[in-house]
């Protein structure tokens, strides 16, 4: 585990694959997930601030919900639910829709739909900071796009609504591969999808958990896909 200090409220906790993210207002703080292997994100959020920490979920994979259990309730989409809850997740989830804020006391975040990679997948703005957390959906890693939650024509459609409200935020911060991406791997991103919807992209075979997918990868990024 690794802890990157982005400014004197906000901190990056990086397990080598997959990162979550602490927000520190003037009342409270938010997690943004809470990692994959580590089960006390809590814990190490109070290392650094006192403030009352809720949980704020981009969706609901495992490796985003690791220390979950460490929370009575948490914030996710209501889309998500059928994910956590038959993957073993507990605590009560309070819903978030598109457009709402929560405030951290001087620090509002919004929460931007963002449904493809996962139905309930958000993004999460950091208004003041002009910061969007984005989950999986924007990144230069690996995007999953796979198995019966999985869906091209609404990650598109996500992306090019995000690309309508691009103005509200300058930097970018992924849960997976690089720390930052710059805004205009959205529209490539949008570009590949399409590709790969419209058969014209060339994919290789690859194993992942024991099943065979096909690797779209396209160097800025690449998709993990069964179509």
């Amino acid at each position: 585990m690794t802890v990157t200090q982005l400014d004197s409220k906000t901190y990056v906790f990086d397990e080598g694959g997959v990162r979550f993210f602490l927000l520190i207002g003037s009342q409270k703080a938010a997690l943004i997930d809470s990692g994959m292997q580590t089960k006390n994100a809590k814990d190490l959020a109070r290392e650094y601030t006192s403030l009352p920490v809720i949980l704020i979920n981009t969706h609901a994979d495992r490796d985003h919900t690791g220390s979950n259990s460490q929370f009575d309730s948490f914030y996710m989409s209501p889309a998500e639910c059928s994910n956590y809850y038959r993957g073993g997740g507990t605590g009560d989830f309070l819903p978030i829709w598109d457009g709402d804020i929560i405030d951290l006391g001087e620090r509002p975040l919004k929460i931007i739909s963002l449904p493809g990679h996962t139905p309930g997948s958000v993004g999460i703005l950091d208004i003041n900071s002009k910061r969007l957390f984005s989950g999986d959906p924007v990144q230069d890693g690996r995007i999953f796009m796979f198995g019966v939650q999985r869906e091209f024509h609404a990650y598109v459609g996500s992306l090019e609504r995000l690309l309508t409200v691009s103005d509200s935020f300058d930097e970018i911060y992924p849960s997976h591969g690089s720390l930052t991406v710059p805004k205009d791997i959205i529209p490539k991103l949008i570009g590949a999808a399409k590709d790969i919807l419209d058969g014209k992209a060339k994919g290789s075979e690859q194993e992942v958990f024991g099943g065979k997918v096909t690797l779209y990868d396209f160097g800025f990024a690449a998709f993990l896909s069964d179509i």
